[in-house]
């Protein structure tokens, strides 16, 4: 038997300067191969992998003969250099190798339900169910240390520059944040709910109001919302940031030098443009059709509605008005693709809720397109020019009400640039968003709402609220996108409790509503309130956009499904009557 030391070194660290050493390594089985009555070993752990060698000789040779891969063994033995045509120069232990004198199987492994030293595609829900098996293959074991070390790494940043971290409740009221609540049932208080906090929007004010001056958590949110790639149901977690006596510039140079810093020290990858280019949200829908535009790439909407103003195709000519647009998307080198090209992209643009797909390919022969017989010379040489289409290019068009055509628009633009762009993995593109309406017009309900958040200052304050028309208000708030992904919205706060009374008067609230929904916050900020404001960029979306990852599930240890499950815990599951009872809830009958 061994000693009581389970091990002098881990599986990552011997190297050749080792050779010689008498080695004491805990871990488990990564691999097994037989080579002419040798058995080689591939010891892994947390730190690394290590060959152990097993000769015929060798005391626990039967036992290990038939160990299975993933058991948890502990070896004594003998550090020495490998064949020259064995060094392995991939791994940091590959010029070593260990002869073993003495071993046990500390833990026997059952067969597992995948493989873990393979990379092979295994079905998510497995994976899921065996999360904890799952966590021990190479790629998820080095995201989740890269999320490690993004945290450690904002934790101390932050702090030297005179954050202070701080934790707020987890248990608090329900609020009209946007999403759906979780809701706690109080057993002291029967019929009466905490919420899981939305996002500690109301705390971190509330903490500016209370005289600290810059602030940060590393918070968990929780929302009752559908799963996305880059959305995990349930909860995730946030950098949450909020500082006071700023404006929109000092929070953006904060975070500009903390992305700088990160991105150089945790990864190889290359920030584009520093500072970070600020987009205002109309010329982000007009360019890009999103407000989460990837600028990686070019491809830019262009307004052409002017130039089709002058022509006789009356489907065109008639949207050169207030409240319209026609937008023409140029793709580069496209004029050689077949049919299918075409019926294709059309299909998605009516999948995307587009009437169809215009389209004019340039040819050597000329322009063809099936719109083509509608218009002139002149026009499509107006055209060429504004959009600088050359020989070989193909123009897309959609048409009819400004924002719908522009997301439309910008959805056929991420289509074709799936298709026709290669993109630069080490590349993140940055960009502020930034002038976003305060208000916009709710069409099912026939009325002004909240275009974003409520408690975000409106440009030109309470002036602006009295003089200017609701939908032409701007509001200081601000959204920060990498590579076409949403990292965060935030704002400079709205601090004056007469501007807010008045803010929520116009989309229909009376003092009555804000005094008891928000309350709290008035009565705060009647004490004296600086000008704050603050931001909470994802976590969860920066770690895999430094990981490469194209499912936010893959930087989470323990993420919950697409249907909010966690298929290893068995959540959400039932409760006894009894905890029913002691909460005074009753569960009424699912057909109902």
């Amino acid at each position: 038997m061994l000693g009581s030391k389970y091990r002098t070194h881990n599986c990552g660290e011997l190297v050749k300067g080792d050779v010689g050493k008498e080695v004491l390594l805990g871990g488990w089985v990564h691999r097994k191969r037989d080579h002419g009555g040798v058995l080689f070993i591939d010891m892994r752990d947390h730190y690394g992998i290590t060959q152990v060698v097993l000769n015929p000789d060798c005391k626990c040779y039967a036992e290990f003969q038939h160990v299975r891969t993933e058991s948890v063994i502990l070896i004594q033995g003998k550090v020495i250099s490998r064949a020259d045509d064995a060094i392995n120069s991939k791994m940091k232990t590959g010029d070593i190798e260990v002869v073993v004198e003495d071993a046990q199987i500390e833990s026997v492994a059952d067969v597992t339900p995948f493989m873990i030293s393979s990379d092979e595609k295994v079905n998510e829900e497995l994976r899921l169910k065996y999360r904890f098996l799952d966590l021990r293959r190479e790629s998820l074991h080095n995201n989740l240390m890269m999320r490690s070390r993004v945290i450690s790494f904002i934790r101390k940043h932050l702090s030297d520059k005179g954050f202070t971290e701080m934790q707020t409740p987890i248990l608090t009221s329900s609020s009209p944040e946007g999403a759906r609540d979780y809701l706690v049932p109080s057993r002291v208080h029967p019929g009466q709910f905490y919420a899981l906090p939305q996002a500690p929007q109301q705390f971190k004010q509330l903490l500016m109001v209370s005289g600290f001056d810059k602030y940060f958590q590393i918070a968990p949110c929780f929302r009752d919302e559908d799963a996305r790639a880059d959305r995990s149901p349930g909860e995730f977690y946030q950098l949450d940031m909020e500082m006071s006596f700023i404006q929109q510039d000092d929070l953006f140079a904060q975070l500009e030098e903390l992305f700088l810093e990160m991105t150089t020290a945790l990864t190889d990858k290359k920030i584009t443009q520093m500072p970070f280019p600020r987009i205002t949200y109309k010329d982000a829908m007009n360019k890009y059709g999103s407000d989460k535009p990837d600028i990686r790439y070019g491809m830019e909407l262009m307004e052409v509605a002017d130039i089709f103003a002058k022509g006789s195709f009356k489907a065109f000519s008639s949207l050169n008005e207030k409240g319209k647009a026609l937008k023409a998307l140029v793709v580069k080198e496209t004029a050689g693709e077949p049919r299918s090209f075409f019926d294709k992209a059309e299909a998605h643009a009516k999948e995307n809720g587009a009437m169809g797909l215009g389209y004019i390919v340039f040819k050597e022969t000329g322009p063809k397109g099936p719109i083509v017989k509608f218009l002139d010379d002149a026009l499509i040489q107006e055209l060429k020019e504004r959009c600088a289409i050359e020989e070989g290019d193909t123009v897309f068009f959609g048409g009819g009400e400004w924002l719908k055509t522009c997301e439309i628009m910008g959805r056929m633009r991420t289509y074709f640039a799936e298709k026709k762009v290669e993109f630069d993995s080490k590349e993140m593109a940055f960009c502020w968003i930034v002038d976003f309406p305060m208000y916009e017009y709710n069409e099912d309900d026939k009325k002004i709402d909240f275009s974003h958040n409520p408690f975000s200052m409106p440009q030109g304050g309470m002036d602006a609220l009295l003089n200017k028309d609701p939908l032409d208000i701007l509001a200081y708030q601000y959204d920060i996108v990498c590579n076409g992904i949403e990292l965060s919205s935030g704002a400079i706060r709205n601090h004056k409790p007469e501007v807010m009374y008045k803010a929520f008067e116009i989309v229909g609230y009376d003092q009555a509503f804000v005094d008891d929904k928000f309350g709290h916050m008035i009565n705060a900020f009647k004490f004296g309130a600086p000008p704050h404001g603050g931001i909470a960029p994802g976590l969860d979306r920066i770690v895999m956009l430094y990981c490469d990852e194209p499912s936010i599930r893959e930087v989470i240890a323990f993420p919950m499904n697409g249907k909010a499950q966690d298929l290893m815990m068995s959540a959400p599951g039932s409760v006894t009557p009894e905890q029913l009872k002691e909460l005074s809830i009753k569960i009424l009958d699912t057909e109902l």
